[in-house]
């Protein structure tokens, strides 16, 4: 990832990555190809409090109708948003961002976020690297 928009990114995924040690466990979602941690609700504050440090935008499933190109692509990905589900991104502006799905669950006890790279422009093989990059930082 020689390029700077990939230097940037990298960054803020390893700054994202590190904020969240000690205070949620990872596992690698094989279906969307991103991270993933489980919380009781208690702990949405700190978790949203987390993610708003890096991740600048927020989408629901009204919004996401009206948003730029790569919100709704990322969106589309992940099988569209339901009512109280959120997208966040680092920055809609670029063709390579964070992303972090947030999905309460139905019973209101738990939330699950995905989190993980999103590249428009690249070939397979340069978004593989980053993803295994990604997987180093979340340590999965």
């Amino acid at each position: 990832m020689a390029d700077e928009v990939g230097e940037v990114l990298n960054s803020q995924l390893e700054a994202l990555a590190r904020s969240f040690d000690d205070v949620l466990e990872w596992k690698w979602d094989g279906r969307f190809k991103t991270a993933l941690a489980e919380f009781p609700t208690e702990m949405k504050a700190k978790v949203l409090g987390i993610l708003e440090q890096y991740l600048v935008s927020t989408w629901d499933s009204t919004s996401v109708k009206d948003a730029p190109d790569i919100v709704r692509e990322i969106s589309k990905k992940l099988g569209g948003l339901m009512s109280g589900q959120l997208l966040l991104l680092s920055d809609s502006g670029q063709a390579a961002c964070i992303f972090c799905a947030w999905w309460p669950w139905g019973s209101g006890t738990k939330i699950s976020i995905r989190i993980g790279p999103f590249c428009a422009e690249r070939s397979d093989e340069e978004a593989a690297g980053l993803v295994t990059i990604f997987r180093g930082w979340f340590k999965i």
